[in-house]
Parts: C-alpha cells; structure tokens; sequence
C-alpha cells in the first residue's frame, strides 16, 4: 500500500483540490522493495537499522537538518536525487506508520504542514510529490519479513519537481542535482513560520 501526494500539474496531479492518494497493490512495487532489500542488507552487515543511521548522524552533524521536533527529523538527504529533496523520519524506530501514538500523529501532521510551508515559501509554491513509505503487509513469507521490525524505519519523502527526469537519469539511475543539500536545507531552515 502506497499513499502519496500528486501536487501541481507537473507532478501528476490531475485533480485541481488538494488531496492524498492511497494505492494497493497485490505485488509490492520494484522501488519500494529496493528500498526494503537494502535496509535487510545494511542490517545483515551492521546489525542496526540504515535509517536510525542516518538520522544519528544528521543529528550529530546537523548541516542537512531542517527541524528538529520531539518526535521527528527533518532533513535533505546527504546525495538527494531532485533539488530541496527533503525527508521526515520518526526519531524512534518504528517500521509502521500503523504504530505511532496519536501524540505522534499531531506531531507528524505539524511536522509535514511546517515543511510544506518552507518549500512553498523557498520555491514560490512549487509541484512536488511525497509519498510515505511504511512496512508492507508483514504476514511471515520465506525469506522475507522476519527481521522487518528491526531493519525498516518508516518515513515520508517529499520530492519537489524543479529539475526533469531525462535521457541520463533514465538510462543511468544517476540523479543530477544543481543544488548541494547543505544549501538547501539552510534555506528551508531560514524559513520564518
């Protein structure tokens, strides 16, 4: 199940009210199962989750950090793929969003109203999309799942739509980014709410 958000022509949107979309599908989709296998991956090696990482690390070195609330990070991501590329991780290690508490919930819904108003503001209201990413369906299959509670992290990305995916980035899987993260998320920071 994906929920994501079309917003603006460019990004897909083909309604012109603000709204969500939910999706299911009876087969997980290719992006989203990388991202699955590579968490598994990194935890096989290191015996701890990617994301929970990533998230002490910006916390250490907080360059990349938009904001920080009592229950979640903001932050562009050390090699973003599209320009003010920009994420919202829990601070504690959940793999669904299913299980936040509803003080979390409030939070979570602060947290992404406040970083949709940065990007407005930055980027004079761009298109954008975002799309959450939480644990699948974890009914126990072979080879899959056991380690789902300790490996993912669920969080939503949001990507806005500055730059266009061309010939290079389709044929390579490379991303071309003018703009350094560092710099961008000290333009979201600056943003006076």
């Amino acid at each position: 199940m994906l929920v994501f958000k079309n917003q603006g022509w460019t990004a897909g949107a083909a309604l012109n009210h603000p709204h969500s979309q939910i999706i299911a599908t009876p087969v997980i989709p290719k992006s989203v199962k990388e991202k699955l296998d590579g968490a598994k991956s990194y935890f096989d090696y290191k015996e701890r989750c990617i994301f929970c990482d990533i998230i002490r690390q910006d916390l250490t070195s907080p360059e990349r950090v938009v904001e920080e609330t009592r229950h979640f990070l903001v932050m562009v991501p050390f090699a973003p793929r599209f320009p003010f590329e920009t994420w919202i991780y829990p601070k504690k290690h959940l793999c669904s969003y299913v299980d936040v508490s509803k003080e979390e919930i409030m939070d979570f819904a602060r947290t992404l109203r406040h970083t949709l108003q940065r990007i407005g503001k930055v980027l004079n209201n761009p298109p954008y999309n975002y799309m959450l990413y939480s644990a699948p369906n974890r009914v126990p299959r072979r080879g899959h799942w056991h380690t789902l509670n300790d490996d993912f992290h669920w969080h939503l990305e949001i990507l806005p739509r500055l730059t266009r995916v061309e010939g290079f980035e389709r044929g390579s899987g490379f991303y071309i980014n003018p703009t350094p993260p560092e710099e961008a998320a000290r333009y979201l920071r600056e943003v006076k709410l």
